[in-house]
């Protein structure tokens, strides 16, 4: 077989044997391969590194004030609440690196703490959508509801982890868009069937489950270290029964890999929360005055916005209550527990002040 050298010559990877022409093309093609997988892997690094923080808060009044501005409205009692909610939905959405929650690629499926964050503000968005479509936005039980806040819910309801025929992006913005809707109807003083009504009855609904959700956030924190509790399901009834028979004694603790989920759930939590509770002073200012609870609520954000405080630990720690290492679970336990108690307080409050 008679051999082309002027091919060799502008092929390199390929040499001639005795049998014609066998190739280092594998061995250049690892190389390549290599070198690929090398880039990639820096490339997932660096992005799961630059899409692993927490967005910077903002002032709901001052962004409500804007976007009114760019609408051509003028805010009215409500706006503020309304837009946050916006906000809230849209920093979900457009933050570095996007919605991580239903990412099955990397870097998105490797990021585990912004997921946890996210879940966190978007138990928030839900339940205050709620309450503006079932309370805030109602005169009483058989008025008829908004129906841009009635498919508003839907949409924020929608599964978190969802990728795909729709992704979870895709409907929260469409609840976004319907809130913004609303909002714009409601600074419009000639649409006199769109409402917000700013009473304390409202807001006291609203706040009881915001203490339900601190509650609870506020257990799991705690049982980072393990924790003792008795049942108290029948507590203070004597005619009380449940379904099934439960253990009087129970240790409950969160798994080793679960105590940093449940740290920045709460951080979530707590940063969508100090944002809704700063709209609520401005919207609710007079009913907060007449009952003389303002300041309680501004003590409340101020405890609040110590949970987001920057994290100087490379990780969350999970040392021992009193141990030689901190446990930044049973830290922030602490501060969302006197939230939750002081929002206790300031509903009983509007309740009976």
């Amino acid at each position: 077989m008679k051999l082309n050298w002027k091919f060799w010559e502008k092929n390199p990877f390929v040499t001639p044997n005795e049998s014609g022409w066998t190739g280092k093309v594998g061995k250049g093609a690892g190389m390549v391969a290599g070198a690929v997988v090398g880039i990639y892997l820096l490339v997932v690094i660096a992005l799961w590194w630059w899409w692993s923080y927490e967005p910077d808060m903002f002032d709901p009044v001052a962004v409500a004030k804007e976007r009114a501005t760019e609408a051509g409205v003028e805010p009215v009692i409500g706006y503020t609440t309304a837009t946050t909610i916006v906000v809230l939905a849209e920093t979900l959405l457009d933050k570095r690196g996007g919605y991580l929650s239903n990412d099955v690629f990397p870097p998105g499926v490797i990021v585990d703490n912004v997921p946890n964050w996210e879940f966190g503000v978007l138990v928030h968005a839900r339940d205050i959508s709620r309450a503006l479509r079932n309370d805030l936005s109602r005169s009483q039980s058989q008025s008829a509801e908004d129906p841009d806040l009635a498919i508003a819910q839907g949409r924020f309801f929608y599964d978190n982890a969802s990728w795909i025929f729709p992704a979870s992006e895709s409907e929260y913005r469409k609840g976004a868009a319907h809130v913004t809707d609303y909002a714009t109807r409601l600074a419009n003083r000639t649409a006199e069937a769109t409402q917000f009504y700013a009473r304390a009855d409202n807001l006291a609904r609203w706040l009881q489950e915001a203490e339900t959700r601190l509650g609870d956030i506020s257990q799991r924190l705690s049982q980072s270290v393990g924790k003792k509790q008795l049942h108290l399901g029948l507590a203070g009834d004597p005619a009380a029964t449940q379904a099934t028979d439960t253990r009087q004694d129970t240790q409950k603790k969160t798994s080793w890999f679960e105590i940093d989920d449940v740290f920045y759930e709460a951080r979530g939590q707590t940063w969508a929360l100090v944002h809704l509770l700063k709209a609520v002073d401005h919207d609710f200012a007079a009913v907060l005055d007449d009952k003389n609870a303002r300041v309680s609520l501004r003590q409340i954000i101020r405890e609040l916005e110590a949970t987001q405080e920057a994290i100087w630990s490379p990780m969350i720690l999970n040392g021992g209550g009193f141990g030689f290492l901190a446990n930044h679970s049973l830290v922030m336990a602490s501060y969302v527990s006197r939230v939750n108690a002081a929002l206790i307080d300031l509903r009983d409050l509007l309740d009976k002040g």
